[in-house]
């Protein structure tokens, strides 16, 4: 397994710890089945929720120097 970090608002990860232990998981593991669901390839006949439809490609926005220079900004 492979360690990712993520910066998540304060609020948002009170929630999400909450809602992890009144469904008896992790935060890591709403994670990974989020990303999961998100980035599986959706079957031809099957209708995306709407909050999906707006995740999907929301990755692909930016390319690997935005984010460099935007890790050399934040860590300076």
């Amino acid at each position: 397994m492979q360690k990712l970090t993520l910066s998540v608002d304060a609020r948002v990860i009170e929630r999400a710890k909450r809602y992890a232990k009144a469904n008896g998981t992790s935060v890591s593991q709403l994670v990974e089945k989020m990303l999961d669901i998100a980035s599986a390839p959706a079957p031809a006949d099957a209708e995306t929720p709407p909050v999906l439809s707006r995740l999907r490609g929301s990755l692909s926005r930016g390319s690997r120097r935005d984010y460099h220079a935007y890790l050399e900004r934040k860590y300076r």
